[in-house]
């Protein structure tokens, strides 16, 4: 296994006291903020990316997203994460909420955005271990996609929980 010199996220040991008064120890994941988009074309079609998982070996469809750099703005890495992976910006931006992908051990949140109406604008500017592909699927599909376990992120599937509200698309099972 090839182990980086600068790891993307820090571990640590923290002892600590539950309310009871017990002591416990608990590994700490201090990872930095992310941001996923759920973007939406004219067309109702959602931008995916199908991408190579090492944790769980697997090749997965997610939505776009990726780290928020020290001193950036979730919007602005939300922005900036789209028109890198898929090429597509512009639109309309909501900011949907910040859930924490594992508030027992690891100390970020993932910042979800929803983009209506983007459009291809560019072509994409990958990082160097990024190999992706990507898809427009029909609202409908991808629904179905994320219901039959085909879009196993959790948090990707946190984000289209919290855009039901603003989209007035229609679920047809």
């Amino acid at each position: 296994m090839i182990r980086s010199e600068q790891p993307f996220a820090q571990l640590r040991i923290d002892d600590c006291q539950l309310p009871s008064g017990r002591v416990i120890r608990k590994l700490i994941h201090e990872y930095s903020p992310w941001a996923t988009i759920l973007a939406i074309t004219p067309q109702n079609e959602v931008v995916l990316v199908r991408q190579y998982r090492h944790g769980i070996q697997a090749t997965t469809l997610e939505l776009p997203g990726g780290v928020v750099d020290e001193g950036e703005k979730a919007l602005a890495a939300a922005q900036r994460e789209l028109m890198e992976e898929t090429g597509y910006g512009a639109g309309v931006w909501t900011f949907l909420g910040s859930p924490s992908p594992n508030p027992d051990n690891h100390t970020n949140r993932i910042h979800c955005f929803l983009a209506k109406d983007v459009e291809k604008i560019d072509s994409i500017a990958l990082d160097h271990d990024e190999e992706l592909e990507i898809l427009l699927v029909p609202y409908n599909e991808m629904l179905k996609m994320a219901l039959s376990g085909k879009l196993p992120q959790a948090m990707h599937l946190a984000a289209l929980f919290l855009a039901q509200p603003y989209l007035s698309i229609k679920y047809e099972p």
